[in-house]
């Protein structure tokens, strides 16, 4: 039984494949390739954008969805989390898609379920099908020619699951990654290229990931304000001046803080590019594992 757990789940091989179908999906408006096969969606973490995306897969592709409100569960009534994935997997998904904030908790599942696991969040470590889009995205950007391209990840990586992935994925690709934080936001690790400013980069990269602020994750009072935090680290006009580089988000994005108003409506904006990307490529990832294809 095959899961998507982290990218490295999947070999090279396996991922153009992936964007190959993804490639067509694209342009299709429907598909009956999953007709008769039952989707559930389990959130344990609030979610639009990828519990969205998951549901218009599914159904793009003719499957049935089920999601589940989590809130309103029975571990509201003391049932463990655990035992409301076993019971779900009693009345026989084909597949089940799991955000949680345990970064471990995808993994103790595998030998217990008869169906696949998609990890659609864990915790501050791993959002495998957010960084699957975002490779696409870039690749596609540049017709393929990916080798070789330099990628900064603006904001709080530390905290970030989609940086987690994206760490992981884009090196297999042959494109170097870089992080740019504050000292409060950076990770504990030396080997990382690692900046302080955008501006110590800027004109090495030809992709910026700017990620979202993520206070709530953290126990320390960091910044007085989001705004005190935009001073240096909001994507504007200005920072990116006249250069041809690709603009990312993985959203939500918090205006003028993480990217300027004026930057959202930039050409080199590709965050609804990816959006839209996001649909066919966990299309793509939906008949790869429930098709064992």
């Amino acid at each position: 039984m095959q899961h998507l757990i982290t990218t490295s789940d999947f070999t090279k091989e396996e991922i153009l494949k992936i964007y190959d179908d993804a490639k067509i999906f694209l342009d299709m408006e429907s598909s009956e390739v999953l007709k008769g096969k039952i989707i559930v969606n389990l959130f344990f973490e609030n979610s639009t954008r990828t519990r969205g995306a998951f549901e218009m897969a599914a159904k793009r592709l003719g499957a049935q969805v089920i999601s589940l409100d989590v809130g309103t569960s029975s571990t509201n009534k003391g049932e463990t989390v655990f035992d409301t994935v076993m019971n779900i997997k009693a009345m026989g998904p084909d597949a089940i898609v799991i955000r949680h904030s345990d970064c471990n908790f995808h993994r103790t599942l595998v030998d217990y379920v008869d169906c696949p696991i998609i990890n659609a969040g864990a915790g501050k470590t791993a959002h495998p099908t957010q960084a699957l889009l975002d490779l696409f995205t870039i690749s596609e950007h540049f017709d393929g020619e990916i080798e070789g391209k330099k990628v900064a990840i603006v904001g709080d990586v530390k905290s970030s699951r989609v940086a987690g992935s994206n760490k992981e994925l884009l090196p297999r690709f042959g494109i170097d990654v870089c992080f740019v934080a504050p000292d409060c936001f950076k990770y504990e690790d030396e080997s990382l290229k690692q900046y302080n400013l955008i501006d110590e980069i800027i004109d090495e990269v030809d992709v910026v990931m700017s990620l979202r602020t993520q206070l709530e994750r953290h126990n320390e009072v960091y910044f007085q304000s989001l705004n005190e935090y935009a001073k240096d680290y909001c994507i504007t006009k200005e920072t990116f001046g006249e250069r041809d580089i690709l603009l990312l988000h993985p959203g939500p994005v918090n205006r003028n803080v993480d990217i300027s108003d004026e930057m959202l409506v930039d050409s080199r904006n590709k965050v609804l590019e990816q959006v839209k990307n996001g649909v066919a490529v966990r299309m793509a990832v939906l008949k790869k594992l429930v098709l064992k294809q």
